[in-house]
Order: structure tokens, then sequence, then C-alpha cells
């Protein structure tokens, strides 16, 4: 797989005219690789990770996956694009508090229409041993720690094997330790699952655990390669 963003900027407009969130951003990854990308917020780094997973679009320049335009795709085919490719990682867990750890994982596979339930279970537990959770199956949320919850979250963003793991500050809720684990844990999975990862972080510990960083000012990206 590769991933290319070609002069991607995002506006906004207001009554004092286009306020500039992104500015000509472009970079390119492929399979296995992961890039880093810290700055201060405000900076355009969130809403640069919504627009590479299809949540956002841009309002000029391309995003390609293996050449092709994602927001070329009709809504209803661009979702189901977006569910099987794109794995995504927040701050916040979100996960369900009336559902079991597995169940959580096991929400992304609920649209899927070409597999069998029992498959998608395996692979949720495969998962779940992965990250340390495989004792936990059956615990709610409410029952676990917050790396526990982190953990739990990026199975969830592994389920359908996705080409692409988008994380928006995964270690930002936690204590420096757990932060750590859960940074070294999502870097060793995603060369494992040989997916494609990016990283949005204030954590200088967490980029240190890459070797692409960039950095983004006032909307611009600056590549440290």
């Amino acid at each position: 797989m590769a991933l290319t963003v070609e002069n991607v900027s995002k506006e906004y407009p207001t009554r004092s005219g286009p306020l500039t969130v992104l500015a000509d951003v472009g970079f390119s990854l492929a399979d296995g690789e992961a890039l880093a990308v810290m700055g201060p917020s405000g900076s355009g780094k969130s809403t640069l990770l919504h627009i590479v997973g299809t949540l956002d679009v841009p309002t000029r320049g391309r995003v390609t996956v293996d050449g092709a335009d994602p927001f070329a795709l009709p809504e209803p085919e661009l979702a189901g694009f977006r569910n099987k490719n794109i794995g995504f990682v927040f701050q916040d867990h979100h996960l369900l508090p009336q559902c079991t750890v597995l169940e959580n994982v096991l929400i992304p596979t609920l649209v899927a229409r070409d597999g069998d339930s029992g498959r998608f279970e395996a692979e949720a537990k495969r998962l779940l041993d992965r990250v340390g959770l495989g004792n936990r199956l059956d615990h709610r949320p409410a029952e676990l720690s917050g790396g526990e919850r982190q953990r739990a979250a990026i199975a969830r963003a592994l389920i359908h094997r996705p080409k692409l793991l988008l994380a928006d500050e995964p270690t930002g809720n936690l204590d420096r330790k757990t932060a750590l684990a859960v940074g070294e844990l999502l870097t060793e999975l995603h060369r494992q699952e040989g997916a494609i990862l990016i990283v949005v972080t204030h954590s200088a510990e967490l980029a240190a655990l890459f070797k692409r960083r960039a950095e983004m000012s006032d909307g611009r990206l600056l590549l440290n390669d």
C-alpha cells in the first residue's frame, strides 16, 4: 500500500475571510512505514489526520491510497472503504460502557457483509491476546485501567487488519509509564500487522519511538527526515 498526500490545504469560511488550517501539506508513506506529527494545539495536526482518514474533505489538494482517490467514491462506498481500510485510535478510547471488551473490539465488524461472525471473533481474541487482554474478554470498560482501555481501543482499530492506522493523541490521558507502554505496543503492532501508522502527539517521548517525525506549525508540515 502507498499513501500520498499532495498539496493538501484546508480552509474554513469566517466573516473576515477564509481561515487556513492546513497549507500545502505533502508527504508519502509506504507499507510498514510510520510518521509521528508533533505541534502545538491549533496547528492543524488533528485536521490533517481527519482528512487522511477521510473524515474531512480537503479544500484543495489530493489524498490517494494506492493511486486511487477515496474522496471520488460515493458516500456509502467511502464509508465502507474507511471501515475496512482505516483504523482509528483517539485520545479518549470511545469504548461503549455497556459492552464487554470483546464486544467493543467487534463493533467495526457489525457493518461488514463479507465475513462470518466466527472469523471476526477469532481475530478479536487474537488481537486481545496480543495487547495483553486475553483474560479480560468479558470485562466492561469500567473494570479496566486507563491503559487497558486504550489497549482495547488499539485492538478494535486493528480488527479489519487496516492498511492505515491513525492515532490522535493516543497516550494523552495516560500517566508517563503507561503512555510509554501503550506507545511501544502501538508501534510494535503496526509493524507486525503491516499497516502504515500516523500518530499526532504532544509527547516527545512517543515521537521518539518513530524514525520519521514531522512538526506542524501554522498549518504547514515540516518533515524531519
